[in-house]
């Protein structure tokens, strides 16, 4: 898990410069968060988290408080999860996160990245059953065991948990996410989490050579670029 988790970093690391100027995408997957599970970010762990990632990116306050303010007030648009599944450049794998309120929109906006590229959109479950749903929660500290312990104690499902160079990171079940956050912090006080969220990990990697590897940067560019997409997941190894 570990070796697909440092390429899925690989990706992030491409992308997360340009997704950190769009604000919106914050603004949408909070309001969404905060109007589903209440405002409060001590008791819905899941937008404390959220918004935790939000600042590390340099999402400014106000886009946070805007989008907090917009779900207090329970009117506004409806947004709805959309996923879309396909092979990329190099007939790598593709999963695509989005969060629309407009559906047929969305849909079109996304087959329009696959064909533009030269890659085709499948139906659901084409790739998914081949990506693993994982919670990664990553922090400094240098006791692997007593971690596992904490978890193993709070009846946490731990699927891997790795220590390098004094960091941990442990791969949980996403239904124990917020169990384990909390595990964690009454065990060693407040985490500054380095990472913290819940993702798709490839269970495979399918290494992108040569033109393959502009056409998949293009491609991922192209998804970026839209408001609807909140997460792009990949087995692509380059």
């Amino acid at each position: 898990m570990g070796r697909a988790y440092q390429n899925r970093k690989v990706s992030m690391a491409k992308t997360s410069d340009h997704k950190a100027k769009v604000y919106s995408k914050y603004g949408r997957e909070i309001y969404v968060c905060a109007k589903s599970g209440g405002v409060d970010p001590n008791g819905n762990l899941a937008l404390r988290g959220l918004i935790e990632r939000a600042k590390k990116d340099q999402v400014p306050a106000h886009v946070i408080d805007k989008a907090i303010d917009k779900a207090k007030g329970g009117g506004g648009e409806d947004f709805f999860p959309a996923r879309y599944e396909g092979y990329g450049p190099g007939n790598c794998m593709v999963m695509i996160d989005c969060l629309t309120d407009n559906p047929n929109r969305t849909f079109g906006d996304v087959r329009l990245c696959f064909t533009k590229t030269k890659c085709k959109i499948g139906t659901q479950g084409t790739v998914s059953h081949m990506f693993d749903h994982v919670a990664i929660l990553a922090f400094n500290h240098d006791d692997e065991d007593a971690v596992l312990e904490a978890l193993l104690t709070a009846d946490v499902d731990v699927s891997d948990i790795e220590n390098e160079d004094g960091k941990i990171t442990v791969f949980i079940s996403p239904t124990s996410y917020s169990k384990a956050k909390q595990a964690l912090t009454d065990s060693f006080g407040e985490i500054d989490f380095e990472v913290d969220e819940i993702q798709f990990l490839p269970k495979s990697v399918t290494t992108v050579t040569g033109d393959d590897v502009v056409l998949l940067e293009k491609f991922l560019d192209m998804l970026n670029d839209l408001d609807d997409v909140q997460n792009i997941y990949h087995d692509a190894e380059f």
